[in-house]
């Protein structure tokens, strides 16, 4: 006999949910499966009835065919929290922190930001800075390329102290300079419009 979970609005986490497709993923699996839920947000789904072992299990299954993996233990569940916390405070450029990341990390998640850069480093292999710089850049590519800003504009958004600061982490992090990226990027794209 399968037991009950008996814990109304139930927090359950979930690794690789960065996106709205994802999103669409686990709304899917909870529909399929009939869970009740209040909120389904980056990295966490708040269940609103209880939910057998069962069918648990079922919705881990269905998450892991969509590439997304239903978390556990608690170290697994924080480090989803920070990459989930870092991913909305550097996409929501119209709405970012004014505060740094430490501070801003800290506050959401009720930690001393010493220990989740620890925990992190430890379960990532990667510091927590460099986690952020990486991800800052990934964007800064996006809105080069699809979104027609220039370079001032992105370092406005991101919150960078100078474009060249912004040019010379772009820099160290791709090998490129945004300008010779934003250019291969185009030649790319016209040599691929030209098969």
């Amino acid at each position: 006999m399968y037991g009950i979970f008996k814990n109304q609005q139930m927090k359950l986490y979930i690794k690789h949910m960065v996106s709205l497709r994802c999103k669409m993923s686990v709304e899917k699996e909870l529909k399929k499966l009939k869970l009740g839920h209040a909120t389904v947000s980056l990295g966490m789904v708040e269940i609103i009835e209880d939910i057998t072992k069962e069918k648990r299990m079922l919705f881990k299954n269905g998450l892991f065919k969509s590439g997304l993996e239903l978390l556990d233990d608690k170290k697994s569940i924080l480090i989803e929290k920070i990459v989930s916390s870092i991913v909305e405070m550097i996409h929501d450029i119209e709405e970012a922190p004014k505060t740094n990341y430490s501070t801003y990390l800290s506050e959401k998640l009720g930690y001393n930001y010493t220990y989740l850069a620890n925990i992190f480093s430890e379960i990532k292999g990667i510091t927590l800075q460099h986690y952020i710089i990486n991800h800052k850049i990934e964007l800064v590519k996006e809105l080069l390329f699809y979104k027609e800003f220039n370079l001032t504009e992105i370092a406005h958004k991101l919150h960078y102290s100078s474009t060249a600061h912004l040019s010379n982490q772009f820099k160290k992090v791709t090998g490129f300079s945004p300008t010779y990226y934003k250019k291969l990027k185009m030649k790319r794209e016209r040599n691929l419009e030209d098969l």
